[in-house]
């Protein structure tokens, strides 16, 4: 069976890294796996350049009929889309074509359409889409509080590539360094995270570092400036690598308005970098408060402080939180569980399919 697996953009992002881990790693004898999405910096990371379409970010008639036509050529059984984009392909060339393709949608983030126009949004789930797989049990939750057939989800979690992100040794930089790394945009709250800094200057020595790119960066640079925390607060810039930076924070911060499950917790956890986050989305499915992190019920500069202060007022208590986190990673968000049961989804398609045919046969 073939699987044409697609996402918006070969930027840096969470559903296009999880894309590029299942490119990298997806194998099974009985499945031939293709890939679609328009080029950006990741592209570099892809291992299977011979079996990539190349989208654009600019025409949509033009991707319909280069995908169109991909999919004939190689007989495309199944399309695994991961942005509400590529599915909106999916459903319109299920639909024109009238081509017997399975779809599957990877639901990384809350959409523009289920906001606006919920039930829109579910009658084309359950009337087109397979298999839905959430990153987060929150999601899943979300979706069938929606009217989302709850037969069709299966929650299948972010995974850590444990190689790439190995545990760090023990140590702390001085001053303690305070990280965030997320899309510089509104719905991550930046300005929370420098309000912070901003309560946290006078105290023992903290430097504040903030890793991304993006629309709200000219904002984000002038705020620090009129704070007057030039001193206090770093711009980095664009993150090539998420592992570097990580490892270099005594502790990551996670500060959105909203979130579904977040890479960042997981990796943060992964190499020894305890994570202090707000309590939002799936991040309690990763992140127990006192154990394996710090969750903050609200949106509050004071209870991040707090936490802050004392995770490193109590050694014993930092060591626990790395311990406990990396073991929580290993067991239950490892890379290869996040692939094997990617796979089990697109089994259980070839099979639902194998036993429709048979059906149809005997029929006959």
């Amino acid at each position: 069976m073939n699987v044409l697996l697609l996402t918006d953009k070969l930027i840096v992002g969470g559903a296009e890294t999880y894309f590029c881990k299942l490119e990298n790693h997806l194998a099974h004898r009985n499945l031939t796996f293709y890939y679609g999405a328009a080029e950006g910096e990741l592209q570099s990371r892809l291992l299977h350049q011979d079996k990539f379409v190349k989208l654009t970010r600019h025409s949509h008639r033009r991707n319909y009929r280069t995908l169109s036509r991909f999919i004939k050529k190689h007989a495309i059984k199944v399309i695994h889309a991961n942005s509400l984009r590529m599915l909106g392909y999916g459903i319109l060339l299920k639909h024109f074509c009238k081509w017997d393709i399975q779809l599957v949608y990877t639901k990384h983030n809350v959409t523009i359409l289920e906001k606006k126009m919920p039930f829109l949004f579910t009658k084309l789930l359950n009337a087109y889409v397979k298999r839905i797989i959430t990153v987060s049990q929150f999601e899943r939750d979300s979706l069938v509080m929606l009217g989302v057939n709850p037969q069709r989800i299966q929650t299948i979690h972010n995974g850590v590539d444990l190689q790439q992100f190995p545990l760090k040794k023990a140590g702390q930089a001085s001053p303690i360094h305070v990280g965030i790394l997320a899309r510089l945009s509104d719905e991550k709250n930046h300005e929370l995270f420098i309000e912070i800094a901003e309560k946290m200057k006078d105290d023992k020595p903290f430097r504040f570092f903030i890793g991304g790119d993006g629309p709200e960066k000219d904002h984000l640079q002038q705020l620090i400036t009129h704070k007057r925390l030039d001193d206090h607060v770093v711009m980095c810039g664009e993150i090539k690598d998420p592992e570097a930076f990580i490892k270099d924070m005594d502790v990551m911060l996670v500060t959105s308005k909203r979130e579904v499950f977040p890479m960042v917790v997981i990796e943060s956890m992964a190499v020894g970098t305890p994570v202090v986050s707000i309590d939002r989305g799936g991040i309690k499915e990763a992140v127990r408060d006192g154990v394996t992190g710090h969750l903050i019920p609200r949106h509050s500069a004071d209870l991040f402080k707090e936490k802050i202060t004392q995770l490193f007022s109590n050694p014993r208590l930092q060591s626990h939180i790395v311990k406990n986190s990396r073991e929580r990673v290993e067991q239950d968000f490892s890379l290869d569980q996040m692939v094997k049961k990617t796979l089990q989804e697109y089994l259980f398609i070839a099979e639902e399919t194998k036993k429709f045919s048979s059906v149809v046969l005997n029929k006959e």
